[in-house]
């Protein structure tokens, strides 16, 4: 009896930390080292963990409309920082700037920098 307890109990450990390495890198899904600006309507605001995302309708490289979609901080990272759910609203004329997804034809960015001309909303990752 003991020893199924045991067993029982370091395979719970084991699959319960998993979770810790189930988290992406970056690096590999964006060109952390590249930087692309784009300017156009938000088209939503999508406020969530484990990451929250913008997506806004701007021209990609060839001047063609696109629908790009850009991956932002948890809610609580965002909170702490400032923004909440009402921070953003669908119409909003913003300008991201972030690093490029490794596949150019995704239209994702990993934000860097989110600027609203409006009334001079800013937002800018902070480096550790």
């Amino acid at each position: 009896m003991k020893r199924t307890v045991l067993v029982v109990v370091a395979a719970a450990m084991l699959l319960s930390s998993s979770a810790l390495f189930a988290h992406h890198s970056f690096a590999a899904t964006y060109r952390e080292d590249e930087s692309v600006m784009i300017e156009g309507e938000l088209v939503a605001f999508l406020y969530r963990n484990p990451h929250s995302f913008v997506h806004v309708m701007a021209p990609d490289p060839k001047g063609t409309l696109q629908r790009w979609s850009i991956e932002w901080g948890a809610v609580a990272q965002l909170n702490r920082q400032g923004v909440d759910r009402y921070t953003l609203k669908p119409g909003d004329h913003v300008q991201i700037t972030g690093a490029p997804s490794r596949t150019a034809d995704d239209h994702q960015l990993l934000m860097r920098k989110l600027v609203r001309p409006s009334d001079g909303f800013t937002w800018a990752a902070q480096v550790n």
